[in-house]
């Protein structure tokens, strides 16, 4: 059979709650960060991001939690035809906190939980016989079905001339060994869980496992005799895991000098989190094993890959990419923690978000101030503008019609129940973070932008208009950067994408190199936005200026989009046509040119809800085929 796979995980899946309040107990931890657990799940995910063609087979639950580590594991590219939904029991659950270096107590919630159901019917021998690779786990050995489910894959795999890998993975309070507090012991000595592990070695192709796992493993106490005790029924390349000393390789006789095996590049760093390490350090071995390296390049991949880990808080969302690894090995880091690392840090953000259309069409409703002009001089309550923000949200969904690449700029000042509207039409969604004509920039209401930021779902994208110009005054160049770096570190410390809006031309002339002077700038001091949002450019010329300023500094940067100004539809057809051969303008989010018509008559009482939609629909539709055609 086709070997259309290089690696299928099989065992544990979580979701792991991780205390953001690190250094404290975990009777202390107050909030906690959400994210894919359990061994094979992250290192499918792990092996994903290096460029592996993964799989997983385990169980969740028919629950929210089980759909997000569905959902999880499909953005991150990994096969899921192997996740089995089980309708009867709930799926795993971990909470962890980092209470000191190297010291972090976890709480295992797995009574009879999904993935310790898994089966043997949960294997499929076609899933099987397409990879290159099996990995299988030592937690479901401890259980008859799970025990049965992965011996059947081994068979399959080895019939079907694929390897075998096990990841030795020995938790003793998940064999029944230690109590619910002891989640993060690592080694309890049993003579049952030997002859389990024992029976599985002979089979294997690669075995990976701490001093303590080889241990368990063997039923030897010294960890040389236990190397010589699995070398002795199995001849599988061993890989001893050291913690902060890296690894060591045996692909032959143990000899009696422990060090005597093949050694990758170690990576000094501070240990911030230990949990999840050894999965990433699976991840980069399997990517190099593979992939046809040496084992001591292998090596080198495991020990940077669990370097990444133990320097970062989550287990599999702050795994290496290929972009991301590559870089470390050709540069290192100035820093021994990864986290602080800002071109590790912007390498990683970029390359792991999520999905996005090629193009993006936007109605832009996130105004307030011209909103509460409009309500103010016919003398109508501004609650009003609320409702009318409801009605633009389904004009754009009449236009969108399910179609992706669609979105809309909304505010929370009055457009809060707009956005839950918003929400069921999979739009994509920015909100405004500015106070409304802010000359310098000042942010609305929001003294403290992380923790208003958290609260919006992490799907929405901040947006921030700044009125800038090249020749701005140092006093006025300085108050709006500083504002804009503080708005770029909450973006990037809470997750949540970011688009900058530069509007210079209200302010003085708009020539050739005006806008790329602005982002030139901006990069300079080490903002990198996800999207920045422009006016129409007067020449070819400033377009081509403007796209140069982002590939010297951004290739990662998901595009332009155009603002409107209100302009009529016929000269933003025109700015369409002008800014459109340029790849890197992906589309527009326009406002008052859809709807300031529709809202002057409905706020006035003149038009009834279900003409002012058809009135927006009409020009957002006119927009978007303008918009398609000037292609």
């Amino acid at each position: 059979m086709a070997k259309t796979l290089d690696v299928v995980t099989i065992g544990r899946s979580s979701v792991d709650l991780y205390g953001h309040q690190i250094g404290s107990r975990l009777e202390d931890i107050s909030s906690f960060a959400k994210s894919v657990g359990g061994c094979p799940t992250n290192m499918a995910i792990g092996t994903a991001r290096l460029g592996l063609k993964s799989a997983v087979i385990t169980r969740v639950g028919a629950e929210q939690m089980g759909r997000f580590i569905r959902e999880q594991l499909a953005r991150e590219g990994v096969d899921v035809r192997g996740v089995a939904t089980d309708p009867n029991r709930l799926t795993a659950l971990v909470i962890l906190a980092v209470e000191d270096e190297g010291v972090s107590p976890m709480i295992f919630y797995r009574s009879d939980c999904a993935d310790m159901a898994l089966a043997p019917e949960d294997v499929d021998e076609e899933l099987i016989a397409s990879a290159r690779a099996i990995v299988v786990t030592g937690t479901h050995f401890s259980r008859p079905d799970s025990n049965a489910a992965q011996r059947k894959a081994i068979r399959i795999a080895k019939a079907n001339g694929g390897k075998v890998a096990f990841d030795v993975d020995y938790r003793p309070n998940l064999w029944g060994l230690a109590g619910h507090a002891d989640g993060f012991e690592r080694y309890v000595k049993s003579d049952r869980v030997t002859e389990q592990l024992k029976t599985v070695l002979p089979d294997c192709d690669l075995i990976v496992g701490t001093e303590e796992e080889i241990r368990i493993a063997s039923g030897v106490d010294g960890v040389l005799d236990s190397l010589k005790a699995i070398r002795a029924i199995s001849d599988a390349t061993i890989v001893l895991k050291r913690g902060a000393m890296g690894c060591v390789v045996y692909d032959g006789p143990i000899s009696d000098d422990l060090e005597a095996g093949i050694v990758g590049q170690g990576f000094p760093i501070e240990v911030y989190n230990v949990l999840g390490a050894g999965d990433a350090f699976m991840s980069g071995l399997l990517a190099g094993w593979l992939g046809g390296e040496s084992l001591e390049t292998a090596a080198t991949w495991a020990n940077a890959c669990g370097a990444f880990a133990v320097s970062r808080l989550l287990c599999s969302p702050e795994y290496p990419t290929r972009e991301e690894l590559d870089h470390f090995l050709a540069h290192g880091s100035p820093t021994r923690s990864l986290r602080k690392d800002v071109v590790l840090n912007q390498i990683h953000w970029a390359t792991t978000r999520r999905p996005q259309a090629g193009e993006l069409m936007a109605l832009a409703i996130d105004h307030r101030m011209q909103l509460e002009e409009v309500a103010d001089r016919l003398n109508v309550d501004r609650a009003r503008i609320a409702d009318f923000k409801v009605l633009a949200v389904e004009a754009a969904a009449r236009v969108a019609n399910g179609r992706p690449g669609f979105g809309m700029l909304l505010d929370s000042t009055y457009g809060v129940k707009a956005l839950y509207r918003a929400e069921h039409h999979h739009f994509w969604i920015a909100r405004p973070v500015e106070q409304p004509g802010s000359r310098p920039l000042e942010f609305d209401h929001l003294l403290d932008l992380g923790s208003h930021l958290i609260e919006w779902p992490v799907d929405h994208t901040i947006k921030c208009l700044c009125f800038y110009r090249p020749d701005d005054s140092d006093e006025l160049k300085a108050r709006q950067e500083r504002e804009l770096l503080r708005l770029n570190d909450a973006a990037r410390t809470v997750g949540r994408e970011l688009l900058i809006e530069i509007i210079a031309g209200k302010h003085g002339p708009l020539e050739d190199d005006t806008v790329a002077t602005v982002m030139a700038r901006l990069y300079d001091i080490g903002i990198k936005p996800d999207w920045w949002k422009l006016e129409p450019q007067l020449s070819d010329k400033a377009w081509q200026r403007i796209s140069e300023t982002i590939e010297a500094n951004d290739r990662h940067c998901r595009g332009i989009v155009m603002l409107g100004l209100e302009a009529p539809e016929d000269e933003l057809t025109q700015a369409f046509r002008l800014a459109r051969p340029w790849p890197l303008v992906k589309g527009f989010a326009v406002g008052r040119t859809i709807f300031a018509d529709a809202a002057q008559r409905w706020l006035g009482g003149e038009i009834d809800d279900e003409t002012a939609i058809a009135d927006m629909a009409g020009r957002f539709a006119a927009l978007v085929i303008a918009w398609q055609e000037s292609a």
